[in-house]
């Protein structure tokens, strides 16, 4: 039987109900207490590390999660989170880029009632994702609600209330989850490089919406107090330049004073591909501009957010940001 280490966080799935709305303050052991039934998956050890809203949660909670696992990583066969659901996506993507080549399954999960409610999903996402991390054959780290495992660098939450709150972004769902069934379709289990923590995170990166109408001067603002900016764009990646609102003599300074700028775009499919239209062939060509392509808006920040805290130079950065890791990234141009 595996060992199973449990780490509580808090989010709605550890939730009570207060005046002020709900409020984490159920621990990981009584949570734990609601699936009796993980007795018989697997040997099960409980860590509460933070009992947040994960709307409260910052990058350095991520770090504290990362060394709570390294601390025990030899100890366990695997790693289930309890999270809560609006920053989980973000903080997948975290531990995805904090913690590579993970031979053993980092599995986050959570719920959008409380454990405690009399009808809720937290009982089903929980079971779930202890049956996924005792599965043999899974890897590195995964998002598992409503039954489906995703790759934590490809969940987004596309659904505030509903049950099916995550899907995943521009690629296939790992696995299917149904009771004891699991269909897996992508496992993780060809890579024998050992695991890496990384302890390091540069939180200046800023994502900036366009909408009609912008100033382009916002992005001089920004990159005085931001090192990294990621312009989430339209349609595959445009940036006007159309009279007084003309963004590319803003984006020539920031990138002649080294800030790097990525372009992504607000559509949630496809990903952007920036040169096919002169609104974004411009940019991208007479500037050191990078983009996302198919990586998700989460994963391109919080990738930013590692590298820039390895280095600021370019071409490095570029080269950490186009190298795939838990396949976060395929669709990179050939001209990159």
């Amino acid at each position: 039987m595996k060992n199973i280490l449990l780490i509580a966080t808090g989010g709605t799935i550890a939730s009570v109900n207060t005046d002020h709305g709900l409020v984490p303050g159920t621990s990981g052991k009584e949570i734990l207490s609601y699936v009796p039934e993980a007795e018989s998956v697997c040997h099960i050890d409980v860590k509460q590390i933070l009992n947040l809203d994960s709307t409260n949660l910052q990058p350095e909670h991520w770090l504290k999660i990362v060394h709570g696992i390294q601390e025990v990583y030899e100890q366990y066969d695997g790693f289930v989170i309890t999270h809560g659901t609006d920053t989980m996506a973000y903080t997948a993507a975290a531990l995805s880029y904090l913690i590579q080549n993970s031979a053993k399954p980092i599995i986050i999960t959570g719920a959008q009632k409380p454990i405690s409610a009399p009808i809720t999903d937290a009982k089903k996402n929980l079971m779930d994702s202890i049956r996924f991390a005792a599965r043999d054959n899974v890897s590195g780290v995964y998002i598992v609600f409503d039954g489906k495992a995703i790759l934590g660098t490809r969940a987004r939450k596309v659904r505030s209330k509903s049950y099916s709150a995550f899907e995943s972004i521009n690629y296939p769902v790992a696995a299917f989850i149904d009771d004891r069934r699991i269909l897996q379709y992508v496992e993780e289990n060809d890579n024998h490089s050992p695991v890496t923590f990384y302890h390091e995170i540069n939180p200046r990166v800023f994502l900036l919406k366009l909408i009609p109408g912008m100033e382009p001067d916002i992005l001089r603002y920004i990159g005085e107090r931001c090192d990294a900016i990621i312009i989430e764009s339209y349609g595959v990646g445009g940036i006007p330049f159309y009279n007084r609102r003309n963004f590319l003599e803003e984006l020539k300074q920031l990138t002649k004073s080294g800030k790097i700028v990525v372009i992504a775009t607000q559509v949630m499919l496809e990903g952007s591909d920036a040169e096919v239209y002169e609104v974004g062939f411009k940019a991208v060509n007479q500037y050191n501009i990078l983009q996302a392509y198919d990586m998700t808006v989460e994963a391109a920040a919080v990738k930013l957010m590692w590298i820039l805290a390895q280095t600021h130079q370019f071409e490095e950065v570029k080269k950490l940001f186009y190298h795939p890791v838990s396949h976060d990234i395929m669709s990179v141009s050939e001209r990159e």
